[in-house]
């Protein structure tokens, strides 16, 4: 499943608002060690879209959306922003960029300061970037207060634990947008909250997003939700991507044996692609010693010798915006296309 290569970047355009080309996070653990929670990853965003990414826990969903905004810096890769390489950025020139990329954390409550007011925490961004001062600033403060369904009086005077999780998660979303910011990267802000809540917070991003005219990374685990906010979707597993495409294309013909067995978990007694999976055994590997060749052998019932020795690369589907990182994919029509012995349980490979 590990993707290689970068032939599915789209040609750089004036609406390419973010490029992520061969981005590679790993952290050291003990003397020798080394964690690989980003694998050479590459994606584009162009300006009002909305990508998601969707994965398991622990694959590097989270892991990548910091170091987009270099916290911390990645090991290796280039991240582009309106053209410019934030990797090449110092402190100072970096710092100037944080307005513009702003980020929504998966707790709400414990990302909001819990002794500061609500509008003294939605206020903070604008005392130190705003140009407008006095009565101007305090306006518009109240102003995103109010636009996220949140009384701006009482914001005055309570504290983020007087709020419900969801109310919490209104607030932060209000400290991201009162910097006017192009890009806001949401890492599962509403895994935590109840079903009736998720679907209002995820209809006031869409309403937010039109409004100001902004571009989302949406990260979750949830494939149904991030099926309904995002126009491209991109599949990862073990800090790689497997699949990366149009959402439509991906959720109506998943190829990739990985996006196939998401699809089928999803809990909707009506899901069409229930039938899809197949038998998924083993433990995710670890992080600290990744499977050669495709990361994803080790639990795949399609997976052969092929997939051990080479990391497969990414395979447009037909001609649309629909790629695929599997030497063996699931395609209409079309047979498995291997002389190999297909090897099951893949004992053999570790």
């Amino acid at each position: 499943m590990a993707g290689s290569g970068n032939n599915h970047l789209r040609e750089t355009t004036n609406d390419t608002l973010l490029r992520v080309e061969n981005l590679v996070v790993e952290f050291p653990s003990g003397r020798r060690n080394k964690v690989h929670a980003v694998s050479d990853i590459s994606f584009d965003i162009l300006e009002g879209e909305t990508l998601g990414i969707v994965g398991e826990s622990g694959c590097g969903k989270s892991t990548t959306a910091k170091a987009i905004i270099q916290l911390p810096k990645p090991t290796a890769g280039k991240v582009e922003y309106q053209g410019m390489n934030l990797t090449e950025l110092d402190k100072e020139g970096m710092r100037q960029q944080r307005p513009s990329i702003q980020m929504i954390y998966q707790d709400p409550i414990s990302s909001l300061n819990p002794r500061r007011t609500v509008f003294n925490i939605v206020n903070e961004g604008t005392r130190v970037w705003s140009t407008e001062h006095g009565t101007a600033q305090e306006q518009k403060v109240e102003a995103m207060i109010q636009a996220v369904g949140l009384d701006p009086k009482e914001a005055r005077t309570r504290r983020p634990h007087e709020y419900s999780g969801g109310q919490c998660q209104r607030i932060s979303v209000a400290r991201a947008l009162v910097l006017d910011p192009k890009v806001i990267i949401c890492d599962e802000p509403v895994s935590s909250l109840d079903v009736s809540v998720q679907a209002r917070i995820l209809n006031m991003l869409q309403d937010m997003k039109e409004a100001y005219g902004l571009t989302l990374l949406f990260i979750s685990h949830d494939l149904s939700v991030v099926k309904n906010v995002s126009d491209r979707v991109a599949v990862m597993y073990l800090g790689k991507i497997c699949e990366i495409g149009d959402g439509d294309l991906i959720y109506e013909k998943p190829t990739h044996p990985y996006t196939r067995l998401l699809l089928a978990a999803i809990p909707d007694p009506n899901n069409k692609h229930k039938d899809l999976t197949d038998i998924l055994e083993g433990e995710l590997p670890s992080p600290l010693n990744p499977p050669s060749g495709c990361r994803f052998r080790t639990r795949c019932p399609r997976a052969t010798e092929k997939c051990a020795e080479e990391e497969p690369e990414f395979r447009q589907i037909g001609n649309d915006d629909h790629w695929v990182a599997c030497h063996f994919p699931h395609l209409d029509g079309e047979e498995l296309e291997t002389n190999d012995e297909i090897v099951w349980p893949p004992d053999s490979q570790e």
